[in-house]
């Protein structure tokens, strides 16, 4: 940028008229993309094959579901919810404890800082295969193999947890002050001793928060998974919704939202006293 044109912009930024510039400078461009844009769009949507009077009758269903939500009935299948929540609380509380129990030594051995070459490709399979389906895919294949309930939802959201947790964990292992590890290594301590002072305080209170953080999650996703027959409250909403009770179906989710609320206020807590 030559001085005269730095002039020009410094006097039009004192006046107030001057912009930043366009990042197509070329006015014909800009319109070319723009109708291009347009002609993609049209041509999407164009592609889309809508059903006008399926979706005239499902804005019925859907206002009467909005309104379902302020006269919630939590009366008539109140046993059912109940029994929901316990399997949901269940699964979840079960499938954390597994998950980040079976994700420490995978994580660890997914470290590349720590682990040699093989142990590392080897356990970052794991967490890629772990990690490439979301759990609605993995629920359906559980469903199938173990049938109907929540120990296919359990089993389920442990293997979804163990390739979150171990991602996260190798990478603040890799991210750990190697100061530590070599004053302890130089002391001739183990392997063993070496993860006990130099690595787990460097990424203990992280492991908790991420352990109360994934908990949340579970919860959350119980409620998905149960709609494919994995179990939890998520099978109760689903047979609400089959059976257009949307009095029901609207107190389920309340609940659901409350007791995530409640977690995710618990779990800010944790956190903070583990910090």
């Amino acid at each position: 940028m030559s001085t005269a044109d730095l002039q020009v912009r410094l006097a039009a930024a004192r006046s107030g008229h001057w912009r930043p510039r366009p990042w197509i400078a070329s006015p014909a461009k800009r319109l070319g993309l723009i109708l291009l844009l347009v002609v993609y769009l049209v041509l999407a949507l164009a592609s889309v094959e809508i059903n006008w009077e399926r979706v005239a009758e499902g804005l019925g269903r859907g206002l009467n579901f909005i309104t379902a939500f302020i006269q919630p009935d939590f009366t008539s299948r109140w046993g059912d919810i109940v029994e929901g929540i316990k399997e949901s609380l269940t699964m979840t509380f079960t499938s954390t404890v597994l998950g980040v129990v079976l994700a420490i030594p995978v994580g660890l051995g997914a470290a590349r800082n720590l682990a040699p070459l093989p142990v590392y490709l080897f356990c970052r399979s794991i967490i890629a295969i772990s990690r490439t389906f979301q759990e609605v895919i993995i629920a359906i294949l559980f469903v199938v193999m173990f049938g109907f309930g929540p120990l296919a939802g359990m089993i389920t959201l442990a293997f979804a947890t163990i390739g979150f947790m171990a991602k996260l964990l190798a990478e603040d292992v890799e991210d750990i002050n190697p100061g530590q590890v070599e004053a302890i290594r130089a002391t001739g301590a183990s392997w063993l001793q070496v993860m006990t002072y130099a690595v787990q305080p460097q990424v203990m209170p992280r492991l908790i928060g991420l352990s109360i953080y994934r908990l949340d999650i579970n919860f959350r996703e119980s409620a998905v998974i149960g709609i494919v027959g994995a179990g939890g409250i998520g099978a109760t909403l689903n047979t609400s919704l089959s059976r257009y009770e949307y009095d029901t179906s609207a107190a389920i989710l309340l609940i659901i939202i409350a007791l995530v609320l409640m977690a995710e206020y618990f779990s800010s807590h944790v956190r903070k006293w583990v910090q």
